[in-house]
Formats: C-alpha cells, structure tokens, sequence
C-alpha cells in the first residue's frame, strides 16, 4: 500500500510538472504568435466587449464594416480584399470578441445573437451611418443578428459563405474544437489546446482552405498564427458550442429580414454546404439573391476580386 501511495503522488506530482511544462510552452507560443501579428489598428470599449478594429480606406465616402469567421482576425479580410475597396468606400474590419486583439468583458462568452448586439453597439459608438454589414463564415451569422435585432443601424447586408442554418454535424477541420469540455475551455485550451493546435495546423488549414491552397504567408499576412493562442482555442470552442441554439432561434425568423441581403458561396465550400447555408436561406429572407464562383470556403483571401465585385454590387442594392 505504502508503494502505491507513492505511485500515486509521483504521478500527480508528473502530471502537474507536465501540465505546468505545457502551459507554459503555450505562453510562450502564444507570445511569439502575437509577435508575428501584432495589433492593426485601435480599440473602442463597447457594451460587453473591447474590440480592436482597423479603419482604412475614405473617410468621407459611404462606409462597410467587415465581421470575420470562427477561428479567424480582421486580417482575413485585411489580406486582399480591403485593398481592393479601401479607395472607393470607409472600411471598417473589427475583430469579433475573443478573437484577434478583442476581448469580451462580461462573465460569460458572448454567443452569436450577442455578438450581434456588441457589433451593433459598436457602429452607434463609431456614429456611423448605415452601413454596409460584410460578415463572412461565422460573421455572417453576425450580420442576420445585427440584421434581425437591429436593421436600423445598417443598409444592407452581404453574407461570403455565411453560417445560417443549424450544423447537422461539425466540419471536420473543427471537431477538435467540438471535444474541448465546456466548463473548462481556457485551462484545456491553455495546457493541450495550443501544443495539439501546433501539431494539426497544417491539416485544419487545408480543410479549411479546401480545394484551394493554403497561401504561404497566411499565418502572418491573413491573421492565422493569433488563432492558436489558448485565448483564441476557447473563444471559438465557445462560439462553436452555442451557435447551433442561436442559429436555430435565427433562422426561424428570417422571414422578418426587410433590409437587402446578398450571399456569395464558393461552389465548392468544404465547410458549409452552400445549398443549406446559402439556396436554402436565400429563399426565406425576402428578397434575397444568392451568387456562386468558383471556389472553397476562404474566398475573401483566395478570390478577392470576385468578393469586391459582390460587395459593390450589395452596396448599390443597399
């Protein structure tokens, strides 16, 4: 017994070194990540969060806020695709709350109708004037909250490979998100998050990105090294968590959507099915109009000329 008890303590006291050893192994990932993509732009504290955004482009021409996907950062967009727009309109890219530089400041994660809200609250602080909502992925589930909740605060919305239906099941690139325990995201994110993130990064890009590559300068350029960082891993494992619940209530109403609303699909999007998320909703939201290219799920970065046309287009039915 005496021997067994000895066992015991030697491998709760390897556990924790190991434990300790993996966490601090994720700061210091964590650190280096921040280093290779550091803060665009400014922060503006809103009701439930404090969001980092960036604002290019005219400041006296008509303006576009962009809301980026799950797991993704203002540079998703900051890539290719503002740069196509900036000379033409005011863009706004803000990154959603717990991703990139933006944090939540309440108790709890806020969920995707929430999110609506902070996203609404911060274009009444920026004082903007009806905007053009660009959201892509899990970002345009953003754009239908904002558009349900809150339409008087923008005037169209243009939805790139948006999130609108409930997931029958999780994509694969995100079932590792799926597993990690809800009642302790940020301590699992922090000691075996990041290190597994490290080692699978290669692969759930390619998901991601399928069937078009990966570009080589993605993690710097398009934001993606921030998305391995522990705080990151359990903000998008919460959002993952609560979107179904919030998209369920959503799409039970997107009858009541009366302001202009485009969606653009990569007809060969490895993430979600463009006939469940993009067909299916367009024809519920009152006059809606769905567009298909050529392309996977990340095509703000991979076909960003396309993007632009789309949102010129959303705009002018705006």
């Amino acid at each position: 017994m005496r021997r067994t008890g000895k066992g015991l303590i030697g491998g709760a006291l390897l556990a924790a070194v190991s434990g300790l050893g993996l966490s601090l192994y994720s700061s210091r990932l964590a650190r280096h990540a921040e280093d290779l993509v550091p803060p665009d732009g400014r922060f503006l504290d809103v009701d439930g969060a404090r969001l980092h955004y960036i604002d290019v482009g005219s400041q006296t021409g008509p303006t576009i806020v962009m809301v980026h996907g799950l797991g993704g950062q203002l540079r998703n967009f900051s890539y290719a695709l503002v740069d196509l727009l900036k000379d033409e309109y005011r863009v706004i890219v803000v990154d959603r709350p717990g991703s990139g530089y933006s944090v939540a400041t309440g108790n709890t994660t806020p969920g995707l109708i929430a999110q609506g809200a902070i996203i609404a609250d911060f274009i009444q602080k920026l004082g903007l004037d009806r905007p053009l909502f660009v959201g892509h992925s899990l970002g345009g589930a953003i754009g239908l909250a904002v558009g349900l909740d809150h339409p008087h605060l923008v005037r169209a919305l243009a939805l790139i490979a948006p999130l609108t239906q409930p997931l029958e099941q999780v994509p694969e690139s995100f079932r590792g998100l799926a597993r990690i325990p809800a009642g302790a995201r940020l301590a699992f994110a922090q000691v075996l998050g990041t290190p597994l993130s490290r080692l699978t990064a290669t692969r759930t890009l390619q998901g991601v990105f399928a069937p078009e590559a990966v570009p080589e300068d993605f993690v710097t350029r398009g934001g993606g090294a921030l998305a391995a960082r522990p705080v990151a891993i359990a903000a998008a494992a919460a959002d993952l968590a609560g979107a179904n619940d919030d998209v369920t209530a959503m799409a039970a109403r997107y009858g009541e959507i009366q302001i202009p609303t485009r969606i653009l699909y990569g007809r060969q999007d490895a993430i979600l099915d463009p006939a469940w998320n993009g067909h299916r909703t367009a024809a519920v939201i009152p006059g809606a109009k769905i567009d298909t290219i050529e392309g996977g799920h990340m095509i703000p970065i991979t076909a960003p000329e396309a993007c632009a046309r789309f949102v010129r287009a959303a705009f002018a039915a705006g």
